[in-house]
């Protein structure tokens, strides 16, 4: 297992190995001691799934704050996305900056994205599956978001035109200048 940093240094790349053949493959997704050694998360209390039926779906940007901040494990089983992380902690230099990266089925490739960062991700193909491990349980109460479309983000989101299938949450969340400051 390989894991390097991307563009804001907190954010990492996983990149599992995988093993095949004619019968298909095997791989180790996520190793504690692997992930300890990269000063990572070596402990997730919930495991996520989602499905999502056509292209063009944007879901988040999403996050928890504070005493439920939660880091993510994001990995594709089925499908593709673009994939995109927020930095949200203000005393940082990437605050506002955002990285993106394709995950999906064929390329194996994994996004940690810590605490303190909105997290969402746009669907590339029909029938996209995309798990995610994460470190403190959902609480209704912590639970907030990101304008998917602040200009001020400047997000390059894969619609070729199309408008975005949202959820009604997700078309009402605030953009980065509106919102508190949860992690300073």
């Amino acid at each position: 297992m390989k894991i390097d940093s991307m563009e804001i240094p907190d954010v990492k790349l996983v990149q599992p190995v995988r093993h095949g053949d004619a019968r298909g493959f095997f791989s180790e997704v996520f190793k504690r001691d692997v992930f300890a050694e990269h000063g990572l998360p070596s402990e997730w209390v919930q495991d996520n799934h989602s499905r999502s039926s056509q292209t063009h779906i944007i879901r988040g940007l999403h996050f928890q704050a504070p005493p439920f901040a939660q880091a993510k494990l994001v990995r594709v089983t089925r499908g593709a996305v673009l994939d995109v992380a927020v930095d949200l902690r203000r005393s940082s230099p990437t605050f506002g900056k955002h990285v993106a990266v394709e995950l999906s089925e064929d390329n194996w490739l994994q996004l940690y994205v810590p605490a303190g960062f909105a997290h969402g991700f746009c669907t590339l193909t029909e029938l996209t599956e995309v798990q995610y491990k994460v470190t403190a349980p959902y609480a209704p109460s912590c639970d907030f978001g990101l304008a998917w479309n602040d200009p001020d983000l400047a997000i390059d989101w894969p619609l070729s035109g199309a408008a975005p299938l949202l959820s009604d949450k997700d078309g009402k969340l605030p953009r980065l200048r509106d919102l508190p400051s949860y992690f300073d």
